[in-house]
């Protein structure tokens, strides 16, 4: 590793993504298998009423992050954004950790989006195995990060145009069904009478607080925003912009289609192993329903792993370049892409590849687990360093009219938000399944702190991404 602190010249990354881009990305980040598999696992769990009331907590929790991110983003939009926060405003032992432990969710993320798509392929090749597929899309995914950033930003702008129009489609469907206007082939139009109070907490409702594993898992991808902040064309337009369209579909998009699912599906129907969105469409006639909806879904699920790849390598090289990582992670290819970040990068999505001695399903919920809980603490983070830098800025003379997104209810805001996700990571120890994963992350996030007291922090603090932050005060 290069030494933290030391001033080397930095080599930058284009600013090529349009605010159509940023959109796409950072909505295509959360519209994938946490919608299309793992709404239809929390509806099975928690009940349909349990699902709503997690998804809409979840909501809450994502608005709480998001506004902080953005008031950091906006003021200073670098690539890797809050692990680059939280160097700044929290300690650098507390950035150090973070990047890291973000930078594993999100390629465990990716792992879990391989996964789904091999568990998908089943349809059309009921004989390969599923880490066959998971192989596959691995390299796919990897030559198309491979390219320019402008590239990958207009992939990633269609791929998640597709996934919106199917999840309007489906929604416009599935709520035509429930009133018995598209007749269901097995089934009389079942109105609500699915959402009767009896069946709406069917596990209680400390389940809810179980599950919200899940729903953070669901939610993650928004945060692409702040990622993506130091490759964005004018990011203080375009950022807040991003943020207030992306909190109000995520949001419609998850609830109306729990609404949907729920009305139509006694929750023990549905599970992890075929999407419910793919047998709507299949009792509703639409012809080719399964094959067009789940390849459909197949390149939703894709595009998130692909989204996670980009935010797994932006980070990384951020941090190669604030002397977190090693420097070979910090080198930029002509086309101005971090390969060997990258590549480093798709070591941890050969997790998926245990499906070749695992279950399937199991894999899933292992990866959702580790993955759920990064983000978690990321999150945490995100809203620590906001109350550390408004503080600061205010502190230093800073005038609150002059900062051009902010965060409203400070500090009452990011306190939320913290306390919220610790109590999302305290059910999670009530739990056994998901027991392992939170002693494993909290772990891994402890002993990174620990390696940075010991082994980075007697070396001179890093200026955190100071060739690309502005000052904290105008």
């Amino acid at each position: 590793m290069k030494k933290v602190g030391e001033q080397a010249h930095t080599p930058q990354l284009n600013r090529s993504m349009k605010s159509r881009h940023l959109l796409m990305l950072s909505l295509g980040g959360v519209i994938g298998t946490g919608l299309f598999l793992n709404v239809g696992y929390t509806i099975n769990q928690a009940g349909p009423g349990g699902a709503l009331v997690g998804y809409l907590i979840g909501g809450l929790i994502l608005y709480m992050v998001m506004t902080c991110l953005g008031e950091l983003a906006v003021h200073m939009p670098v690539t890797g954004s809050f692990q680059t926060y939280a160097t700044r405003y929290i300690s650098p032992s507390a950035g150090f950790s973070l990047g890291w432990i973000y930078f594993v969710g999100s390629a465990a993320t990716a792992g879990v989006e391989f996964t789904a798509a091999g568990i998908l392929m089943k349809h059309w090749f009921p004989d390969i195995s599923v880490w066959v597929w998971c192989a596959v899309f691995m390299a796919l995914l990897f030559f198309l990060n491979a390219l320019t950033t402008k590239g990958f930003a207009e992939a990633e702008f269609w791929f998640a145009g597709i996934k919106v129009l199917a999840v309007i489609a489906f929604i416009v469907i599935g709520a035509l069904a429930i009133f018995g206007w598209i007749p269901l082939q097995d089934r009389v139009a079942p109105h609500f009478s699915n959402l009767a109070p009896s069946n709406m907490f069917p596990a209680g409702i400390v389940i809810v607080f179980v599950t919200m594993m899940n729903v953070i898992f669901s939610y993650q991808g928004s945060e692409l925003v702040g990622i993506a902040a130091g490759e964005t064309e004018n990011p203080k337009k375009n950022i807040p912009k991003a943020i207030r369209t992306i909190l109000f579909r995520i949001i419609v998009f998850y609830i109306a289609s729990i609404v949907v699912l729920s009305a139509i599906f006694p929750s023990s129907e549905l599970g992890l192993m075929e999407s419910p969105f793919v047998t709507l469409m299949k009792l509703a006639g639409v012809p080719y329903a399964a094959g067009i909806m789940n390849f459909i879904i197949l390149t939703a699920i894709l595009s998130v792993g692909n989204s996670c790849l980009y935010a797994s390598t932006r980070l990384l090289w951020s941090m190669a370049n604030e002397g977190m990582a090693p420097k070979l992670f910090g080198r930029l290819t002509k086309n101005k892409v971090p390969l060997n970040a990258l590549i480093f990068t798709m070591f941890f999505s050969l997790l998926s590849l245990l499906t070749s001695v695992m279950e399937a399903d199991t894999v899933f919920v292992l990866l959702m687990s580790i993955a759920g809980i990064a983000v978690t603490i990321s999150w945490m983070g995100i809203a620590t360093s906001q109350l550390m830098f408004r503080y600061r800025y205010i502190k230093g003379g800073g005038k609150i009219e002059e900062l051009e997104y902010r965060v409203r209810f400070y500090p009452w805001l990011p306190i939320f938000c913290i306390v919220f996700c610790l109590a999302v990571l305290g059910f999670l120890a009530s739990d056994p399944t998901q027991r392992i994963g939170l002693l494993y992350g909290v772990g891994f996030f402890i002993a990174c702190m620990l390696f940075y007291k010991f082994k980075l922090s007697k070396k001179p603090p890093v200026s955190a991404g100071a060739s690309e932050l502005e000052p904290e005060t105008k």
